[in-house]
């Protein structure tokens, strides 16, 4: 995973309104968190910092260019506003190169299975180790022509070198199952339906 670079500005004003003025400003109201030391608050440019975060998934790792600094940050909370589903406020993690951290990353299955099927998705997502600048983006497993009983679990996966697996191996992860007939349920639909109709006939004519 690369580091996209992005030049932030740190920033004194804090609260709802300083927020707001950002936003009109097309910047975007963040905060980098390292463990001893002091939070960062700073505000980066939207459009870019959106396309980052597009671009690099759920554990996007960015190189703030911070008063002339670069500091390697870590997406750790994306706040999206619910209608105009624009990002808020951004938390990230301080980390360095080489680093080992601790995410979530997703799980993309791939592939349909055999007709008349029905596919469950238990978990999307496994958590792992890795070094921060060789976060995985996702974890891909194909179902493909999978006939009804399989089960994939988190053993499952391959996790490219570096990564170490934390869920339990034993985590379900995707279930094929034979889908249920409907074609009982449709008759006896039909036929309460013609009783209902029948009764109805009666009591109209009583």
């Amino acid at each position: 995973m690369s580091a996209e670079k992005i030049t932030a500005e740190t920033r004194t004003e804090f609260g709802k309104g300083a927020a707001r003025r950002l936003r009109r400003a097309a910047q975007i109201p963040a905060v980098v968190y390292e463990h001893g030391e002091v939070p960062s608050h700073i505000a980066l440019p939207a459009h870019a910092t959106t396309m980052a975060l597009k671009k690099g998934g759920a554990n996007a790792l960015l190189a703030l260019e911070i008063e002339g600094k670069e500091q390697l940050a870590l997406t750790k909370q994306v706040q999206v506003d619910p209608i105009r589903r624009v990002i808020e406020h951004i938390d990230f993690v301080a980390v360095k190169r080489g680093e080992k951290v601790v995410v979530d990353v997703p799980v993309v299955i791939l592939g349909e299975a055999v007709r008349n099927t029905l596919v469950v998705t238990d978990s999307t997502t496994v958590q792992v180790e890795a070094e921060a600048t060789n976060i995985p983006d996702s974890f891909e497993f194909s179902i493909e022509g999978a006939e009804p009983g399989l089960m994939v679990h988190a053993s499952d996966l391959t996790l490219p070198e570096g990564s170490v697996l934390l869920s339990d191996p034993e985590l379900l992860l995707v279930n094929v199952t034979e889908a249920l007939d409907q074609d009982l349920g449709d008759e006896s639909g039909e036929q309460v339906a013609e009783g209902d109709t029948a009764e109805a006939t009666a009591a109209a004519a009583e």
